[in-house]
C-alpha cells in the first residue's frame, strides 16, 4: 500500500466515522459510496461491492463501540430497548452477512439502495419530538422493536452496513423515540449488529484486512469526537444532517445502477 492509498483510505474512515458518531449511526450510509467510487476515480483501488460491503463490516464494529462509549454516561443509553432490539439484529445480521456470498454486485447494490430510499421516505415523514428526561421510563413496543431489528440486521448484513440508517429513522418514526436516546441506543444496537455481519464476511472470505485496518484506526479516532459534537447540537439539525446525507447516497447508487 502506498502513502496516497492509505490517505484517502483513512480520509474516507476519519469522515464516515466522525459522522457516524454525531447522528448515531455505523457510517456504512456514508463509507460504502466513497470506497465504492472515490478510490476508483482518483486511479488509487478499483473496490468491488463485495469488498467494499467486507471492508464496511469490520470497521463499523469500532466506530460504533468508540461512539457507545462517548455516550456511556449521558443517560441515553436503553439497556431494555438495546437487549431487544440487539439480539434481534444479531440473529438477522448473521444470516444476511453470510448469505450475501450468493448474490451478485449488482444486486448487492439494489439492496443497498431499495434500503437507503425507504430510509429517506421516513426520515422525511413529519414526527413530532417526544420529550425525555433521562431518568423517565422509556415505553415501546418490544416485540415490534424485535421483529423491526431482525428485518433490517438480515437486509444490512447482505451490504456490510449494520443497520443504523433505517433503524434510527425506524426508531424515530415508527417507535416514537426520543431522538437523543434514539442516536445513543442505536449505536449500542449497531455494534451488536455489525458483529454478526463482520462474522459473516469473514466467514466467507469477503474482507480486506489492509483497508479495513486503516478504517478502523480512523474510526477509533473519529467516531468519539463526532458523539461529543452530536451531544451539543440541535436534534432537528441531526436529523436533518442524517435525511440528505442518505437521500444522496440514495440518488448516486439508483444512478449508477440505471445508467
Amino acid at each position: 500500500m502506498d502513502t496516497s492509498f492509505i490517505i484517502v483510505i483513512f480520509l474516507i474512515g476519519f469522515i464516515g466515522s466522525f459522522i457516524s458518531g454525531m447522528v448515531g449511526i455505523g457510517g456504512s450510509i456514508i463509507k460504502y459510496p466513497m470506497l465504492l467510487y472515490i478510490p476508483s476515480m482518483l486511479g488509487i483501488a478499483a473496490f468491488t461491492s463485495h469488498e467494499v460491503a467486507g471492508i464496511s463490516a469490520v470497521q463499523v464494529v469500532f466506530a460504533t463501540i468508540a461512539g457507545v462509549w462517548a455516550y456511556k454516561s449521558s443517560g441515553y443509553l436503553n439497556m431494555r430497548l438495546i437487549l431487544y432490539m440487539g439480539s434481534a439484529i444479531l440473529i438477522g445480521s448473521l444470516l444476511g452477512g453470510y448469505g450475501s456470498e450468493f448474490l451478485t454486485e449488482t444486486q448487492i447494490d439494489i439492496i443497498y439502495a431499495v434500503l437507503a430510499t425507504i430510509a429517506v421516505v421516513m426520515m422525511f415523514l413529519p414526527k413530532k419530538e417526544v420529550p425525555f428526561n433521562p431518568d423517565d421510563t422509556l415505553d415501546f413496543n418490544g416485540l415490534l422493536a424485535a421483529a423491526l431489528a431482525f428485518i433490517t440486521g438480515a437486509a444490512a448484513g447482505i451490504v456490510g452496513a449494520a443497520g443504523a440508517f433505517i433503524l434510527v429513522p425506524i426508531m424515530l418514526v415508527v417507535l416514537k423515540i426520543p431522538t437523543r436516546v434514539t442516536i445513543a441506543t442505536s449505536l449500542a444496537v449497531t455494534f451488536i449488529s455489525s458483529i454478526g455481519t463482520t462474522i459473516g464476511k469473514v466467514v466467507t472470505d469477503q474482507v480486506l484486512y489492509g483497508p479495513a485496518a486503516i478504517m478502523i484506526v480512523a474510526s477509533l479516532i473519529a467516531a468519539p469526537i463526532g458523539a461529543k459534537v452530536g451531544q451539543k447540537m440541535n436534534v432537528k439539525i441531526l436529523q436533518w444532517i442524517l435525511a440528505l446525507l442518505i437521500l444522496g447516497t440514495s440518488l448516486k447508487i439508483w444512478v449508477e445502477i440505471f445508467f
